[in-house]
């Protein structure tokens, strides 16, 4: 039998998206069959349901053929055609491999019980999920055969010459969207055509496949040996990458050598579930200076290094009690190293004034070199100032860290992209324990990094919230929001998610999983903001086995990810299908896609991290509040300090302070400073702004000076505050007005507008809800002499439908 150690044969992208990241309990201990055991393919009779599927791979086949002579493009049957007989190969193997797909479905616990139906319905499952795809692609063509529907295209991506320009990638002199798997099966070649084509994506995740059965797989720890030479084999994985596709490459910090250890006991307190060792250790830090700096210079220039150098797979260092990272020994203690850089920091904070720290804390420490602080901390103590300053100094700690990688990565190739797989709940939860500072990270790296994911179904997870199935098919939020503050935090940087985990993740999957929710997610998120997606995750070898990871004995640290082969992509033909043609439609129609999110946002939200630290539910709020404007056709977008005091303050009209009782002084001031220039700014209520850092009042009060200010009456709800926003950003809405009728009292459909060189109109519209809309579209200014839906060229009447999860992408002509 094969060793696979998958504890240290580890990809990047194993990460939270495993069931015990989500304090879950160890899914079951039963192991897979291995290759070497697995039944040959050539076993398996035919089955009715393939010989059903050939007949009609046939018939498309001929359609492609009259297409061809007559001139259309059938790049999107060709994909439809490659994923059937790729899936008609998977499901003969899964269905001479029963006892190995039981054992998939086996390792996660919301299939295990019922493993051995799945299992057996598996490959049925997947052969009438390409006769599906096989008739959706017979009568699209069919319709353009006829007449019926003129469809625009397909704008492949240039997989060679891919260039990344200031925000956005260029393909032929064009915007273009790239689109992978973060994980391609490990072990193949990257000049493997059956895993790096158009259909999966040709990307080269050059860091993500360095291969060594001892240690992490990417640019690791373990490039240097104890006599301080490297080793030349671990470096050949990165200097024998083939110069040809664009790619990325990852910086895996999770683990730390052992002779490493033996010189500093301390290096690994204060670690990290992704990051092994702790940050501030002297020898850690000389390690990665002469990591980063080899490899920087190894690969200067080259194309895998395009997408740019992932500085850290989902850093947090969580420090509260009771968090579920303590399991996994993370932050249970920090060093020596980190406790006397907080003292310093606390010293730069007071400046100097022991005697306020020890009345702000409660405590009498004879100097700052004397500052103890318990880690984790008890959350009681939030709101506390001593809960403020170790969160704040934990952000600043992390940023110092990444500043410290990319400092030394530009020493030697000033031009290398970085860029962070910063989660989504670093900012979308309220925990601000992390040690990350999502806007100071954005603002650092070249590029704006992550892992937004959004719930194509409900969390299988027990005791998790499906509240936000009440209103909407899918949840949405990590993609919206998330986005609107990523891209006001740093407009011009391209964004790259680097595991998106729309497909699935360890908290929600679906066997079938909806194709309408895949083209919507995809789309929104693009139109929101993403330039280039990986997904999670790509694990069948060409012969339709699970990749090495998935075989064997799963000997892992978190053995969720055994789980996560079960009801993902790589057993749905049509979601994987989905995937490809969404990218195909978003990449011939990238121009307009760029016109629509390249926009001002008239009306900002306030962002503090002071009050997201002191309270317990600030962005539990904060959505609540945002989600009132999301569906009102227009960009949202947020400010800061920072954002103001860096930003042009001329490209939005309304700051809204909504929440925010605890302030700095110098957010405070920033407020007004916009203020001084011209601009409005509404405060929920007197309670807003009250307060500094640590509790204590604020005697100073926004004036008006050259403004607007309106301070809203005390026990005003959201919906006042909203009518109040609306008004005063009246002159900045855009020309083409949308009436909803859901059947709900409450709003599903998000629109976005633009205006044209020609003077018509793109207008691109997504249903959200569970039901079909009625929608009324109009302009502000004017009639409608025409409208057309650009996907099929057909016109489209001003009163319309749309189904629930809908995408329409139009141009309007007015009179």
């Amino acid at each position: 039998m094969k060793r696979h150690l998958l504890g240290a044969a580890l990809t990047p992208l194993v990460l939270l998206a495993t069931a015990c990241s989500e304090q879950d309990s160890p899914a079951t201990n039963t192991q897979p069959v291995s290759k070497e055991t697995a039944a040959p393919v050539a076993a398996v009779a035919i089955s009715p349901l393939e010989q059903e599927a050939r007949v009609k791979m046939d018939k498309l086949a001929g359609m492609m053929d009259e297409a061809r002579s007559k001139g259309i493009d059938v790049a999107r049957e060709e994909t439809i055609m490659w994923f059937s007989e790729q899936f008609l190969k998977f499901a003969n193997w899964d269905e001479a491999n029963p006892k190995a797909i039981e054992m998939a479905f086996g390792y996660e616990r919301y299939y295990a019980d019922d493993k051995e139906r799945l299992a057996a319905e598996l490959p049925d499952f997947e052969r009438t999920k390409v006769i599906e795809i096989l008739d959706k692609g017979i009568g699209e063509l069919g319709k353009e055969l006829a007449g019926e529907i003129k469809r625009r295209p397909v704008n492949k991506v240039d997989w060679q010459n891919t260039k990344a320009a200031d925000n956005m990638f260029i393909s032929n002199g064009k915007p273009i969207f790239p689109y992978d798997y973060f994980s391609k099966t490990v072990g193949q070649p990257l000049t493997n055509k059956d895993i790096y084509n158009d259909h999966l994506g040709a990307l080269y995740h050059g860091g993500e496949h360095l291969y060594e059965v001892d240690h992490d797989r990417a640019i690791n720890s373990f490039l240097i040996k104890e006599d301080g030479t490297w080793d030349e084999d671990l470096l050949k994985n990165l200097t024998d990458i083939p110069d040809t596709n664009i790619g990325f490459l990852v910086y895996w910090i999770m683990g730390i050598p052992e002779w490493v250890e033996a010189l500093e006991p301390e290096v690994r307190s204060g670690r990290s579930l992704f990051t092994g060792f702790d940050v501030d250790n002297p020898t850690a830090r000389d390690l990665w200076s002469r990591i980063i700096r080899h490899t920087g210079e190894l690969t200067k220039g080259k194309k895998v290094t395009e997408l740019g150098f992932v500085l850290a797979n989902e850093p947090h260092w969580y420090s509260e009690k009771g968090h579920w990272t303590y399991n996994f020994k993370e932050m249970n203690e920090i060093s020596s190293y980190t406790l006397a850089k907080f003292q310093t920091w606390l010293d730069n904070k007071y400046q100097g004034d022991l005697a306020t720290l020890n009345a702000n804390w409660g405590t009498s420490f004879a100097s700052f070199d004397k500052v103890e602080v318990e880690i984790p901390m008890d959350t009681a103590l939030q709101g506390k100032p001593i809960w403020y300053d170790w969160m704040r100094y934990n952000m600043d700690r992390g940023t110092d860290w990444f500043t410290f990688m990319q400092n030394e990565l530009h020493a030697v190739n000033p031009d290398a992209d970085t860029h962070i797989k910063v989660m989504p709940r670093m900012f979308m939860y309220n925990s601000r324990s992390g040690g990350i500072d999502v806007e100071a990270l954005a603002e650092l790296t070249t590029m704006v990094g992550h892992d937004a994911k959004a719930f194509g179904s409900a969390n299988i997870r027990p005791g998790k919230s499906n509240d936000w199935l009440k209103k909407y098919a899918y949840k949405w939020d990590g993609v919206g929001m998330f986005h609107d503050f990523m891209e006001s935090v740093a407009p011009e940087k391209i964004n790259i998610n680097s595991e998106s985990h729309f497909l699935s993740s360890g908290q929600w999957r679906d066997l079938d999983t909806r194709t309408s929710y895949i083209r919507n997610v995809y789309w929104l998120a693009t139109l929101q903001g993403m330039d280039a997606n990986m997904g999670w995750f790509w694990a069948r070898d060409p012969d339709g086995s699970p990749e090495d990871r998935l075989e064997g004995e799963l000997d892992f640290f978190d053995p969720g990810l055994g789980g996560a082969y079960a009801g993902s992509n790589n057993m749905q033909p049509h979601v994987t299908n989905e995937v490809t043609q969404v990218m195909y439609d978003l990449n011939s129609f990238s121009e307009e896609i760029i016109a629509l999110r390249e926009q001002q946002r008239p009306l900002r939200l306030f962002y503090s991290e002071t009050t997201a630290i002191n309270t317990e539910d600030y962005m539990t709020k904060g959505f609540e509040f945002y989600e009132q404007f999301f569906f009102e056709g227009f960009p949202m977008g947020f400010v800061t300090q920072n954002i103001i005091e860096k930003q042009d303050n001329s490209k939005w009209d309304t700051v809204v302070v909504y929440n925010n009782p605890y302030v700095k002084d110098s957010e405070f001031a920033a407020l007004q400073s916009f203020l001084n220039q011209g601009g409005t700014v509404i405060v929920d209520s007197e309670y807003s702004l009250s307060m500094n850092e640590y509790g204590q009042a604020r005697t100073a009060k926004l004036v008006a000076s050259k403004g607007k200010l309106i301070v809203m009456p005390e026990g005003s709800d959201i919906a006042a505050i909203k009518d109040v926003a609306m008004a005063e950003i009246a002159d900045s809405m855009p020309a083409v007005a949308i009436a909803e009728d859901n059947g709900k009292p409450f709003k599903t459909t998000h629109w976005r507008s633009v205006k044209q060189a020609d003077g018509s109109y793109l207008v691109n519209i997504f249903n959200l809800g569970h039901d079909t809309a009625k929608l009324d579209l109009s302009l502000i200014d004017g009639d409608i002499a025409s409208m057309t839906d650009l996907m099929t060229s057909n016109p489209v009447q001003t009163s319309f439908e749309l189904e629930s999860e809908g995408v329409l992408l139009l141009q309007v002509v007015p009179k």
